[in-house]
């Protein structure tokens, strides 16, 4: 892969990243460090209905797995950053063959060529 569409790709990673890590912090914003009385608005003290409790426990599971997903994102963006800066970007850790470029335009973290991710996703149905 020709230096500028590597830089290209680095490019695109950090800007991805950016975004990812500030919607992750909105996220645990919203979600962590609220209590049950901030996130729903409610401005009494009295104890709410058990179905509110379980509503509002299966939204804040929900979030905190939408965090979790979003941070395994950030994780998988610094390990191809990382692969740039060693020279390994774009090649497939199973086959060693080079990934698709359309491929990493649209995964640019993407580990593994189309038939290897292909091969994967069958094995683990």
């Amino acid at each position: 892969m020709k230096a500028e569409e590597v830089a290209q790709f680095k490019k695109l990673l950090l800007s991805l990243r950016e975004r990812l890590v500030g919607k992750v912090d909105v996220m645990q914003g919203e979600t962590l460090k609220k209590s049950r009385q901030d996130a729903s608005g409610d401005l009494s003290n009295v104890p709410i209905h058990m179905a509110d409790v379980g509503t509002d426990n299966y939204e804040r599971d929900i979030m905190i797995e939408l965090i979790q997903n979003g941070e395994e994102g950030v994780r998988s963006i610094d390990t191809a950053l990382e692969k740039i800066e060693e020279g390994a970007f774009g090649i497939c850790e199973l086959c060693a063959k080079k990934i698709n470029k359309e491929r990493l335009k649209a995964v640019p973290y993407a580990t593994l060529c189309i038939d290897c991710q292909r091969e994967e996703e069958t094995d683990n149905v």
